[in-house]
C-alpha cells in the first residue's frame, strides 16, 4: 500500500501543476481578450488595408449578428497571439522541472524559435501574398458573358480569408523547429532528410496549391520560403550534429 501511495502523491502534485499553469493560460487569454475587444476595430482596420490597397473600399454583412462575432473573432484572434509568449511561458515552467539541464539547453532555443519564426511567416503572408492574392481575385470583375460582376466581400469571409492566410503561413514556418525537434528526438537523421529532398520540394507546392488562391503567384510564395526553411533546417541540423559529435566522450556516439 505504501507504494501505491508514492506513486499516486507525484501524480496527484503534477496534476495540481497543470490545473495552476492552465489557470495561468487562461487567465491570460481572458485578460488579453478584454483588452483585444476594446480596441477589436483598431485591429480589424490594420486587417483590413491590404483590402483597401487592392481598390476594395466596401465589406458588407448579411446576417444581423455577423459583425457582432466579427468583432469577437478579431479580439479572439488577438487574444491568442498577445498571450503566446506567456502561453509558451507556462508550457516551459510545467515541462522544464522534469529534464534534465543538457534537454533544456537542447529545448529552450526551440522555443524561443517559435514565436520568432511565426511571426516571419505571419508578416510575409500579410505584407507579400495577402495583397497578391487579393489583386489576383478581385481582378475577376467587370463584364463576364453580358452581366456585371462586383465583388461585395461579407466582413466575416475577409477574416477567415486573412486568418487562414496568417496562420497558415506563420505555422509553415515552423518547419525548421519540427525537423530539429525530430531529428533530435532520433525518429528521423540528417541524411534522411537530405535523401527526402526532392518529396519536400513536392510536398512544399502540394501545401501551396491548398492554402494559397490558384494563381501561381501566390503559390510561389509559400512553397519558396517552405523549401528555403526546409533548407535550412538541414544546416542547422548539421551544426548540433557536429556540436554534439564535439561534446560527446571519448569512444561515445554521439546521441
Amino acid at each position: 500500500m505504501k507504494d501505491i501511495d508514492d506513486t499516486q502523491a507525484p501524480l496527484l502534485e503534477h496534476l495540481i501543476e497543470l490545473r495552476r499553469r492552465l489557470f495561468y493560460c487562461l487567465l491570460t487569454i481572458f485578460v488579453a481578450f478584454g483588452a483585444a475587444y476594446y480596441f477589436a476595430e483598431q485591429i480589424f482596420a490594420f486587417l483590413v488595408q491590404p483590402l483597401l490597397a487592392a481598390g476594395q473600399q466596401k465589406v458588407i454583412f448579411t446576417q444581423l449578428f455577423e459583425a457582432f462575432f466579427v468583432r469577437v473573432k478579431v479580439a479572439f484572434f488577438a487574444a491568442i497571439m498577445i498571450s503566446f509568449p506567456v502561453l509558451s511561458n507556462q508550457l516551459w515552467q510545467f515541462v522544464a522541472p522534469g529534464l534534465y539541464r543538457s534537454e533544456k539547453k537542447a529545448l529552450l532555443p526551440f522555443l524561443l524559435a517559435t514565436p520568432v519564426l511565426f511571426t516571419m511567416g505571419a508578416a510575409l503572408a500579410y505584407y507579400v501574398t495577402i495583397p497578391v492574392a487579393l489583386h489576383f481575385l478581385l481582378g475577376f470583375q467587370g463584364n463576364f458573358g453580358g452581366i456585371q460582376q462586383e465583388a461585395l466581400p461579407s466582413v466575416g469571409n475577409y477574416l477567415s480569408f486573412v486568418m487562414q492566410f496568417l496562420f497558415a503561413f506563420g505555422i509553415a514556418f515552423l518547419l525548421p523547429v519540427l525537423l530539429m525537434l525530430l531529428e533530435r528526438a532520433g525518429i528521423v537523421t540528417r541524411k534522411q532528410l537530405v535523401g527526402a529532398r526532392r518529396y519536400a520540394i513536392v510536398a512544399a507546392f502540394g501545401i501551396a496549391a491548398v492554402l494559397t488562391p490558384p494563381d501561381i503567384g501566390s503559390q510561389f510564395l509559400l512553397a519558396i520560403p517552405l523549401i528555403f526553411l526546409y533548407e535550412l533546417a538541414l544546416i542547422g541540423i548539421w551544426f548540433t550534429e557536429r556540436k554534439r559529435a564535439r561534446e560527446a566522450p571519448a569512444g561515445e556516439e554521439p546521441a
